[in-house]
């Protein structure tokens, strides 16, 4: 991991007080980037969620899709976790503790809006990091890349309709029209511009090529999203000093979603005989988000100061920490998950073998 990824959490909340600060003393300087949109699209804010999210999409090799049929049970129960389990699982659990437990604790004007969030953040399986996390178990790297290009295939298609329909149901008013535009300018362009740069620089330089470019981008894109939280907080800073409480509670539907997701990846992986080398990155795809999308989309959506942005944002404060328990976890693990691999092989053998009367 670089040093940024490995503290982000720290990186984050120094996000947190220098966006509060300078939303404090720089109170209509943040109003006046608030205010450059053509079509409800933010452009500095557009440019800067481009510069995060390509770099991370160049990574990805869509011929990997070939590979889906080679792990086809890790990627079948990544795929359930993924598009079924985690976007309503978590509006039901948005529902529960934002929507229930939490209310008397939150702005009344927000709630629909942190629910929002929540949707949007689960709604967006994790791209980049993730080959951080199955490198860290000894993933497979042909299953976690042949996965990562699946979802981001899927996502392309699924998102609007899942985020619209859980929005639907939770009974909050869906900007079909600036959905589909936050699909289009942070899903389908990032996907075609990031490829195109892939494969060109495949072509010219091979390999060497590509991951002195991604070398290049990565401080550029890593300074993006820390600008975009800061921008962020900058005009969050107001409701979280008034109710410090807020990040606490949003982080609470978060975390349990993520251990309740990676640890059913886990156990279906292993009731369906994947080798641990896929049951490890599968539990981590499961778990993880594409918080930048998340992020890209609540400000399009709903704006900087909705509460939706903020929800998308605590997804990335407690990204790491969580993550590397779950790391922790697997790789702790493996000799359990390996011993009911060994009982399944042992009770197939069994019954294949021919009894003497």
């Amino acid at each position: 991991m670089s040093l940024f990824e490995r503290y982000l959490t720290i990186w984050v909340g120094l996000c947190i007080v220098v966006g509060i600060a300078l939303g404090h003393f720089f109170g209509p300087t943040f109003h006046l980037i608030a205010s450059l949109e053509v079509a409800k699209v933010n452009l500095p804010m557009a440019g800067l969620i481009w510069l995060m999210i390509i770099p991370m999409l160049v990574k990805v090799d869509f011929a990997a899709l070939g590979e889906v049929r080679n792990h086809w049970r890790g990627i079948g129960v990544t795929l359930f976790i993924n598009w079924v389990v985690k976007p309503f699982g978590m509006a039901l659990l948005a529902w529960i503790f934002i929507g229930g437990l939490f209310r008397p604790y939150l702005p009344a004007d927000q709630i629909d809006s942190y629910i929002a969030g929540l949707i949007l953040l689960a709604a967006a399986p994790c791209t980049a990091m993730v080959f951080v996390w199955s490198n860290l178990t000894k993933g497979e790297p042909n299953f976690t890349l042949s996965q990562v290009a699946l979802n981001d295939t899927i996502m392309v298609v699924a998102f609007a309709p899942i985020v619209g329909l859980l929005l639907g149901l939770s009974s909050i008013t869906i900007p079909w029209q600036t959905l589909v535009l936050s699909v289009a300018l942070y899903i389908v362009v990032p996907v075609i511009a990031a490829q195109m740069i892939r494969s060109a620089l495949l072509r010219s330089g091979g390999a060497e090529a590509l991951n002195r470019l991604l070398a290049t981008l990565q401080p550029a894109s890593i300074g993006a999203l820390l600008a975009t939280l800061v921008l962020l907080f900058g005009f969050q800073g107001e409701q979280i000093l008034q109710q410090p409480l807020i990040i606490a509670l949003l982080a609470v539907p978060i975390l349990i979603q993520v251990y309740l997701n990676s640890g059913l990846a886990y156990l279906l992986n292993r009731l369906t005989g994947e080798a641990h080398c896929v049951a490890g990155p599968s539990a981590l795809i499961g778990a993880s988000n594409f918080f930048e999308l998340a992020v890209a989309a609540a400000i399009s959506i709903f704006g900087f100061q909705s509460g939706a942005a903020l929800a998308t944002v605590v997804g990335v404060l407690i990204e790491v920490p969580v993550m590397l328990s779950i790391v922790a976890i697997v790789n702790a693990s493996k000799g359990w998950y390996e011993s009911g691999l060994a009982v399944q092989r042992l009770v197939a053998r069994q019954s294949t073998t021919p009894h003497k009367d």
